[in-house]
């Protein structure tokens, strides 16, 4: 089975959603027996948009549970060196020496706008592996970007 890196408040993230929407299961259950109780269920509106929300729950459920069982946590702060890792914290230079920094976070912790990248992303996976003072070179939908590694830390 496959492990899926994530950061703590990653993990915390997912659990919580978890609880919320296995709490909601019990009120789609009673959603369902209403709507069952107004008779024909051919024609029951609320009963099948009760049935289609049940199976999205239990479907994002299934989904939350795999990743939280496959989680593996990392704290960035345990970690140190001038190579690129999961969790580290990246300040680049683009082609104008304009600063940018970002995260390496998992998948589901990912908020490009926030400043985190998925390790999986074109600039993720480029970034991996790359030591202070190296130039990358990643494809985007816009065209070629090209970086320079200024900073690595890990906080």
């Amino acid at each position: 089975m496959e492990k899926v890196p994530m950061l703590a408040e990653g993990y915390e993230r997912l659990t919580a959603d978890l609880k919320a929407l296995r709490s909601e299961r019990p009120k789609i259950v009673d959603a369902i027996e209403e709507a069952r109780a107004h008779g024909d269920l051919s024609e029951n509106a609320e009963y099948h948009a009760a049935k289609e929300r049940q199976g999205q729950v239990e479907a994002m459920i299934g989904d939350i549970e795999s990743k939280v069982s496959r989680a593996q946590i990392i704290d960035p702060r345990t970690l140190s060196g001038d190579k690129i890792v999961f969790g580290a914290t990246v300040t680049l230079l683009d082609d104008d020496d304009k600063p940018v920094t970002y995260q390496i976070v998992g998948e589901t912790e990912a908020d490009a706008s926030g400043g985190r990248i998925s390790f999986s992303s074109p600039l993720g996976r480029a970034l991996i592996g790359k030591n202070l003072g190296d130039e990358i070179e990643v494809t985007v939908p816009s065209g070629d970007k090209f970086y320079l590694v200024d900073k690595i830390e890990y906080i």
